[in-house]
């Protein structure tokens, strides 16, 4: 909601290699809010692609990935083509409790980064279980804040099956934004919300309000699965 700034301190232009005064004219070139995708673009010209399927990998292919690299690459490609472009649903997932990987459970950031990246990939469950075992086997037990961080990914994946854009868990109440270009067929959703007006309420700007039965944070992340994986099957059922 607030703008922030960075302030660069540099030391006299001479000093500078060739590179870093390249990238000083591409942050003074692309200032505006929004930019951040062609500097990107620009940085990985400076730096090179690196060897995009070996192990010597660098600049924006190394942070994002090379499934990711292509994907920024198609939508661009797509954009500058004037065709049009689906953006893939990201749910956002609002919910009290600390949900991170923190520092004395992964002490090194280029791996928990790597690990947050695996994260925002998934897009199967057992991905998450296999991920948890791995590091369970690696670092150990997993503390609170991790475990939470993967009940959201969780309930992220599961979102996305539901055409379901942001997601509010209260503890009395699921609310649930629908995305309609990413629902499938809706007469099996409308017919279970009709069921039991008293628990289900559809508001004209297709959000769903859902009473709910539990009163303690476990109860309640369970019902929500449940009633998430529910709704994933109503509306997938006729989806092509």
């Amino acid at each position: 909601a607030e703008q922030a700034f960075a302030y660069l301190f540099i030391p006299r232009e001479s000093a500078l290699t060739p590179d870093a005064r390249k990238r000083l004219k591409v942050l003074m070139e692309y200032s505006d809010l929004g930019s951040g995708f062609q500097i990107a673009m620009r940085d990985l010209e400076i730096r090179g692609g690196g060897t995009i399927l070996g192990a010597s990998q660098s600049g924006h292919i190394a942070a994002v990935g090379y499934d990711m690299f292509l994907k920024l690459m198609e939508t661009a490609v797509s954009e500058l083509k004037g065709e049009p472009v689906e953006e893939d649903l990201q749910p956002e997932i609002n919910i009290e409790m600390s949900a991170f990987i923190p520092e004395f459970y992964v002490a090194d950031i280029d791996q928990r980064l790597s690990i947050y990246r695996r994260l925002s990939r998934m897009t199967d469950l057992k991905e998450i279980s296999d991920l948890k075992s791995e590091l369970t086997d690696r670092f150990g037990a997993m503390p609170p804040e991790a475990v939470n961080l993967f009940v959201k990914i969780m309930l992220k994946i599961l979102a996305v099956r539901a055409g379901v854009k942001r997601m509010d868990l209260t503890p009395e109440h699921l609310v649930l934004q629908f995305s309609l270009p990413h629902l499938g067929e809706t007469g099996d959703l409308i017919k279970m919300i009709r069921s039991d007006p008293d628990r289900f309420s559809l508001s004209p700007g297709h959000q769903l309000k859902i009473r709910l039965a539990k009163n303690n944070q476990k109860g309640l992340l369970v019902e929500a699965r449940n009633l998430l994986k529910e709704i994933s099957g109503h509306v997938n059922k006729n989806k092509t």
